[in-house]
C-alpha cells in the first residue's frame, strides 16, 4: 500500500485545512487509516484515527470537536478536516494504514506510512 497525503499549507489561528490521503492498491477498504502528527522536538503523536467501515473513529483529546476524520472507500482516499485551528497544530502530518480493519489507536498497530505533509498555523 502507496499513501500520498495532500492538502497541508499555511493558514492563520481559526483557519481551517482539509488534508487528504490517496492510498493505492484494492484493499484500501480493509484497512483501518490514521492520521499522525509530529511537531519538531516532539514525539510523532496519534491525531484520529478510522475503522474500516468508518463506524468508529477516535480522536485525541486536543482535536476532538475539532477535527473530523472520515473515508471514501470507493475513491481509496481517507481525508482529516481541520477546523478553529490553532498555532499548536502546527506539525508535520502523516497519514498511515493499519492491516487491523478495526480503528488502530497505537503507532505499532500501523503497516504503512505516508512521506507527511506539513501543517503550519501562524498567530
Amino acid at each position: 500500500v502507496q499513501l500520498v497525503e495532500s492538502g497541508g499549507g499555511e493558514v492563520q489561528a481559526g483557519g481551517s485545512l482539509r488534508l487528504s490521503c490517496a492510498a493505492s492498491g484494492r484493499t484500501f477498504s480493509s484497512y483501518g487509516m490514521g492520521w499522525f502528527r509530529q511537531a519538531p522536538g516532539k514525539e510523532r503523536e496519534l491525531v484520529a484515527a478510522i475503522s474500516w467501515s468508518g463506524g468508529s473513529t477516535y480522536y485525541a483529546d486536543s482535536v476532538k470537536g475539532r477535527f473530523t476524520i472520515s473515508r471514501d472507500n470507493a475513491k481509496n482516499t481517507v481525508y482529516l478536516q481541520m477546523n478553529s485551528l490553532k498555532p499548536e497544530d502546527t506539525a508535520v502530518y502523516y497519514c498511515a494504514a493499519s492491516s487491523i480493519s478495526a480503528m488502530v489507536i497505537f503507532a505499532g498497530g500501523y503497516d504503512y506510512w505516508g512521506q507527511g505533509t506539513q501543517v503550519t498555523v501562524s498567530s
